[in-house]
């Protein structure tokens, strides 16, 4: 068991490149289920997730490998539609199979998906996509069993409220599916644009990616692809928040500063200067942290994955902020964590209202989930003394690498081994 100890209270400064989105990268890997022949995926982040989708796409009979940041994964003559629940209990993103096999195998049977424990995170939109397109799907002794055997059709869905996962299975889905598939009330966020630009180059026939209506028009069959992923808004949107703690001046290299409109908002109101340029995005800290309101929203919205890090910020801001959670019902466990440090924050309903202290101090504290665990990263930066943070596989998840990000940057940041 690892944990991340921090030396806080020195700001950061200098260039970090940001790595390869996981949200894109896992769904794209999962497309290659509907593939022949071999796809090469380049810009692959090194994470934990990643390699549980690899093995899981080995299970499935698919060749994997993996090296510097790149992935060949070849999908011909695979025979395998199961996910068992030993290989995705730990990922959500797990359940962005079940369409693909469905499409290319005709039948799946894929374990109810795990993850962070951030609140119901609900698949029955995606049960009934399917169901729509004509699969027969029953839910019993925690495993989807889906069958197509005359293959799928497409249809008209509506999803009753916006689901990133369920847009992106059921655009898999409808890739293969005989004519056409509509999705309304779809997600818009980048990495189902992504996800669209891969299937189109494997030949898929998708117009309306990162709007509200997303339109496939069933082919054939699709070919492996070569494709770059894109680079993680996420990890991109906590290091431009890392460079508006005091003191601090970033560049945050190779990342495309439209996926972060609402944040760049949001740090512009705090004080920070922030510009954009060839290289990336440039963040100078202001010299006063000003409290600003945020609500979580579906993309283009603020982002709830960016949430806890921003919570980190308002801690030592001067004065009060008001942080509302509109996607996750449980997504405000580092609150407590944060407490433990010295931060004033009381939650009322689905809203945190955070009154700033003048520093932080740090302590022994334990990541609840992956965005929590940014979170307490960034408040131990911040804080005065030493942190201990625990159970760190959750940033693992997510995060390529993060402390020695960090320390290039100048923090006094390392990973230890604990034996118990």
């Amino acid at each position: 068991m690892d944990k991340i100890v921090i030396a806080g209270g020195r700001p950061l400064k200098g260039k970090i490149k940001i790595s390869g989105s996981k949200n894109a990268a896992l769904p794209i890997m999962a497309a290659t289920l509907l593939t022949e022949g071999r796809s090469e995926l380049s810009n692959m982040p090194k994470l934990a997730d990643i390699r549980t989708m690899g093995t899981l796409l080995e299970n499935l009979g698919l060749k994997v490998n993996r090296w510097n940041g790149k992935a060949k994964i070849h999908s011909n003559g695979y025979r395998g539609h199961e996910a068992p629940y030993e290989l995705v209990k730990t990922m959500r993103a797990s359940v962005l199979v079940l369409g693909p096999l469905l499409a290319r195998r005709g039948k799946a049977r894929v374990s109810l998906p795990g993850g962070c424990a951030i609140g119901a995170r609900p698949i029955d939109m995606h049960l009934k996509g399917l169901e729509a397109m004509g699969a027969k799907i029953k839910v019993e002794h925690g495993y989807v069993e889906a069958s197509a055997k005359k293959g799928l059709k497409g249809a008209r869905i509506h999803f009753d409220t916006v689901t990133v996962t369920g847009t992106e299975n059921l655009m898999m889905a409808g890739a293969l599916a005989k004519g056409t598939t509509v999705l309304e009330n779809a997600a818009r966020e980048p990495e189902i644009v992504d996800l669209a630009q891969m299937l189109n180059a494997a030949g898929a026939n998708i117009s309306g990616a990162g709007t509200s209506k997303i339109t496939i028009e069933g082919v054939d069959k699709l070919q492996g692809v070569k494709y770059r992923i894109m680079a993680d808004r996420i990890e991109g949107g906590t290091f431009l928040i890392a460079g508006c703690l005091p003191g601090s001046r970033l560049l945050i290299q190779e990342m495309d500063p439209q996926p972060l409109d609402a944040l760049i908002d949001k740090l512009r109101e705090v004080g920070a200067k922030i510009e954009l340029v060839p290289e990336g995005i440039k963040v100078i800290a202001p010299k006063k942290l000003r409290p600003v309101d945020i609500s979580t929203a579906p993309y283009p919205g603020f982002a709830t994955d960016l949430q806890a890090q921003f919570m980190a910020l308002m801690a030592v801001a001067e004065g009060s902020s008001v942080i509302r959670e509109n996607i996750f019902e449980n997504r405000f466990m580092h609150v407590g964590e944060l407490i433990r440090m010295g931060a004033e924050i009381k939650i009322e309903g689905n809203s945190a209202i955070i009154r700033g202290v003048k520093a932080l101090s740090g302590a022994p504290i334990m990541a609840t989930d992956l965005r929590a665990s940014a979170c307490l990263v960034l408040a131990g930066l911040a804080a005065e003394g030493i942190t201990e943070i625990s159970r760190v596989y959750h940033i693992d998840r997510g995060y390529e690498k993060i402390e020695k990000k960090f320390r290039k940057l100048g923090a006094r940041v390392k990973r230890v081994k604990v034996k118990y």
